[in-house]
């Protein structure tokens, strides 16, 4: 048998479960009640400690909140059936809090009444789940950022940096202070896509701090190194060798052949301000990305600092040659179709808009195809 003070501690530790405190709170009617066992006493302790059991049932008598549910049971050591608490009902949320009777409890559960009342529903159960995200914040900028994060959409940015955006009220320093916020709230309307990708790299924003690229000898000599990570502030400076080569993801770095002359740069997503750099100029440039709508707008990117870059596998006939591989691309990136694009890579956007699986990621092509494709880029 369970004590009043033993259930409000499970009560308590309901509340800091994520999944519960979710149902109880966004489950509506369906939810409730909760109804709590408090089980019976066992004959032997009826026998041989009726006082204990007289205390825990006095100790039921002076529960106030919810509903007692008394049970008349009959014992051998009892002349009478004896009334018996055996479960505890609870029918809505204000009378969780007022059985734990925690401040810290009814002070969250506050917050969570404006969030909820104040934000878009799609926010609700995120911010419900991950206290964390909003504890140690100003309600008003969590109900700015939830705000923030409906108007946003990919690509908005156009090129600027985060902090020059002027939308919903929020000053400079509103991303620098809300950066996981504002990703989480956005993973929950476009699929998580935001997290992935980095939220300057999803928004199209201009990134003012450093990326730590792949950088990769294809040649074997022309570094010290095989393969080392380099923030993109010292991309500034001239590499050796004839080509360069910009791959969108270094998990790519193990389907590349040995190539004399050439250094692979993996990993820079839409982080391609370094390609304005003098040096490449005077280099033969390629660049290889995922075939979807991001992929094709990181490539145009490169092509408004590089305009000599060559596009490696990411063609039509490639995609139809692996489209049994394509997936679904959950969030594109607009119809809107760069301009820096030519004009069969414009089609290829066009098409990959409305199909229904839109992107073919760069691990899934064929190692042969791809040591084909580059050493022929080489060659020319």
């Amino acid at each position: 048998m369970k004590s009043p003070i033993e259930l409000k501690q499970t009560l308590r530790r309901h509340w800091d479960s994520a999944a519960k405190r979710e149902a109880r709170l966004l489950g509506g009617a369906a939810a409730w009640p909760i109804v709590l066992s408090i089980g019976r006493p066992k004959p032997r302790s009826i026998a041989n400690d009726l006082d204990a059991v007289r205390r825990h049932v006095e100790a039921w008598r002076n529960v106030k909140v919810g509903e007692v549910v008394w049970e008349p049971i009959t014992y051998r050591a009892t002349a009478e059936p004896v009334d018996i608490p055996v479960q505890w009902k609870l029918r809505q949320p204000t009378e969780w809090l007022a059985a734990c009777a925690d401040p810290v409890m009814r002070d969250e559960f506050g917050w969570m009444g404006s969030i909820v009342e104040r934000t878009d529903k799609v926010f609700h159960s995120l911010l419900i789940r991950r206290r964390s995200l909003w504890r140690t914040k100003p309600i008003e900028e969590v109900l700015q950022a939830a705000q923030l994060a409906t108007m946003l959409e990919p690509h908005c940015a156009e090129g600027k940096p985060l902090r020059t955006l002027s939308i919903a009220g929020i000053d400079t320093k509103f991303f620098e202070r809300n950066v996981r916020l504002i990703t989480d709230l956005l993973d929950t309307r476009f699929d998580g896509e935001p997290g992935r990708m980095g939220l300057e790299t999803f928004l199209g924003a201009l990134s003012e701090g450093d990326r730590w690229l792949l950088v990769m000898d294809l040649d074997g000599s022309l570094l010290p190194f095989k393969r080392q990570r380099v923030p993109t502030s010292e991309l500034v400076n001239d590499l050796p060798g004839e080509r360069v080569l910009i791959v969108e993801n270094e998990t790519c770095q193990h389907q590349l052949p040995a190539l004399p002359q050439t250094i692979a740069i993996l990993g820079s997503g839409f982080d391609v301000a370094w390609t304005e750099s003098d040096w490449l100029q005077g280099k033969q440039v390629g660049y290889w990305g995922d075939i979807d709508t991001w992929g094709l707008h990181f490539l145009a990117a490169v092509r408004q600092r590089v305009e000599h870059v060559e596009a490696l596998l990411m063609t039509d006939a490639i995609y139809d040659r692996f489209e049994t591989a394509a997936v679904p691309e959950p969030i594109n990136a607009g119809s809107r179709i760069p301009t820096d694009l030519t004009d069969d890579e414009r089609l290829l956007y066009s098409r990959l808009t409305t199909a229904a699986n839109g992107r073919l990621e760069q691990e899934f092509l064929e190692e042969s195809v791809i040591h084909e494709s580059v050493l022929r880029w080489a060659s020319r």
